[in-house]
């Protein structure tokens, strides 16, 4: 048995279903593997969306890890951002490159770099295996760093020569391969602290993040929301882990929220720029943080109340402690108020979700989106800026992982790769993926990939002809004459698509938008619709996230 057929045989014990991949000549004897073992192989255009879709699979199968096959030198630098926005995602994934013969190593062959000192830094671990029978043990060890602790990308390196020798496969050691780490339980002391805390709090607010769901802890965390009526938002892979509907969850108050709050609870989420660096929270405000491992813990702020662990069983402790010890909180005249305003807010933003304006207003078609996908089971893909801003204020999210975007890296080009993952995954389902025209641009070839598996993906792009939220402040700093790199033509990416097998659509008004979306769908193709929007450059610094 060659090299490959072990790495495949380990693969398929770690559950691996499908790997991503471009074709690259390091790395054939894993596809060869593959077939033996009925993993399939999905081949993409570009090395980057291979890493992608291995991204999109680990967040929509929990307890699962995305697998990227990349063939060496360009392959893995081809697949670098890839990896570095998983890394900021912390999504658990494994990316395997290939590399020249062992045997001719440091002597200059086709392709050979130091890809581990190049992945180091964004990988949780990484390393090379240099040996065919320690191949599994290798894969084994990725795959458990990956998924420990605070999960995140590991890589590994396996040169061709070891990928192609053949060995007698009873010599081999098959290591137990585990893709869920143990659940970890906070001390009970930081759990009665964080308790305290909360006990005094007038006007708490918790933000709930990407380690809720990393921690499948959505069910605890809405027990905890539904007993103490604490106004809640979410953010990154938090969306979807508190039900839609819940009187608790407010989107539009979310600033006010903060800056009246005296306790603010940080639920898997880190005080990064989405929350200004921990200044959206007044000073005096107490923070309870609760997170997977102590390192993400303080972060530029220091918590006044500390509970590492897996957060699921965080809140059952909590939970737990509040019924042991007889306390009632209960801040539902809070929400309330907060409810309040919010309605006022949605009211106020009403206007532009109905614009007739021509071209389209982006609101009014993050409204016409909002509208199509109200009663239908879609797996939801944001890619890029501006228009990722705007879904996220507009778009409910139906469900836990029915919402995907780039995440805090902020990578653009993430849509077809993640949907791609989606559809595969989850055949069941319909995916729509929300694009700039900016993102498209990057890896909107993908399209080829769907026809060529034909997979019925559908697209909408809003074309304003613009990379959005860098026009905007640079217009507002430099000046509106001296606008530069920031201009795109108003293409028609529905005419691309088309050209490579799929659907097209073409709206220039508002009301087209639904129709479009509706024969899109029904086309049972990849499919695109592409919508001419307004271009807004004289709106200054707003929604500019640089600072």
């Amino acid at each position: 048995m060659h090299g490959g057929k072990l790495a495949a045989r380990a693969l398929k014990a770690a559950g691996v279903e499908c790997v991503f991949t471009l074709s690259g000549g390091h790395v054939m004897a894993i596809y060869d593997g593959c077939l033996d073992e009925g993993i399939s192989v999905i081949d993409v255009r570009h090395e980057q969306a291979a890493v992608h879709a291995a991204d999109a699979w680990s967040r929509l199968n929990p307890g699962k890890i995305g697998c990227a096959v990349l063939t060496a030198g360009p392959g893995v630098t081809d697949g670098v951002t890839g990896v570095a926005n998983a890394w900021r995602a912390n999504s658990p994934i494994l990316v395997i490159g290939g590399q020249g013969p062992f045997s001719n190593l440091r002597r200059g062959s086709l392709q050979e770099m130091d890809h581990v000192s190049l992945m180091k830094p964004i990988t949780k671990w990484a390393d090379s295996c240099y040996h065919t029978d320690r191949i599994p043990d290798y894969i084994e060890m990725a795959i458990r760093h990956a998924v420990s602790g605070n999960p995140g990308p590991a890589f590994l390196e396996i040169p061709i020569d070891v990928l192609s020798a053949e060995i007698d496969a009873d010599s081999v050691r098959f290591p137990d391969i585990r893709t869920q780490p143990p659940v970890t339980v906070a001390d009970r002391q930081s759990v009665e602290s964080a308790l305290a805390v909360l006990r005094d709090a007038k006007r708490p607010v918790m933000m709930a993040g990407t380690s809720v769901k990393w921690s499948n802890a959505s069910k605890q965390i809405q027990a905890f929301i539904e007993k103490t009526r604490i106004p809640t938002f979410v953010n990154g892979m938090g969306r979807g882990t508190v039900k839609p509907g819940t009187p608790e969850l407010l989107n539009r108050v979310r600033k006010e929220a903060m800056q009246q709050c005296d306790v603010f609870i940080c639920a898997g989420v880190l005080l990064d720029f989405r929350l200004g660096f921990g200044r959206s929270i007044p000073a005096d405000a107490k923070i309870i943080q609760l997170d997977i491992e102590n390192e993400l813990i303080g972060t530029n702020r220091s918590a006044d109340a500390a509970v590492v662990g897996n957060l699921g069983r965080s809140f059952e402790q909590l939970l737990d402690l509040m019924d042991e010890n007889g306390v009632d909180i209960d801040h539902s005249a809070w929400r309330d108020q907060l409810a309040e305003r919010e309605n006022e807010l949605e009211a106020a933003f009403a206007a532009s979700l109905n614009s007739d304006e021509v071209p389209v207003d982006p609101l009014r078609l993050c409204r016409e989106i909002r509208d199509f996908v109200a009663d239908k089971e879609v797996i939801l893909i944001g890619d890029g800026g501006d228009i990722v801003a705007q879904a996220s204020k507009v778009l409910p999210v139906p469900a836990e992982n029915c919402w995907m975007d780039p995440g805090p890296l902020g990578t653009l080009g993430v849509g077809m790769p993640f949907a791609l993952a989606a559809q595969l995954s989850r055949p069941d389902k319909r995916v729509l993926i929300i694009y700039g025209d900016g993102s498209f641009g990057l890896n909107g070839f993908e399209y080829d990939t769907a026809v060529r598996f034909e997979l019925p993906i559908v697209g909408i792009v809003g074309v304003d002809g613009a990379w959005g939220q860098m026009i905007r402040p640079q217009a507002a700093v430099y000046g509106a004459n001296r606008v530069v790199a920031t201009k795109l033509n108003f293409t028609r990416y529905d005419k691309i698509v088309e050209a490579m097998g799929g659907h097209g659509e073409y709206c220039t008004r508002p009301e087209e938008i639904g129709p479009a979306l509706a024969r899109a769908f029904a086309s049972g193709k990849p499919a695109l619709v592409n919508v001419v929007m307004r271009q807004d450059i004289e709106t200054g610094m707003k929604g500019s996230t640089y600072m």
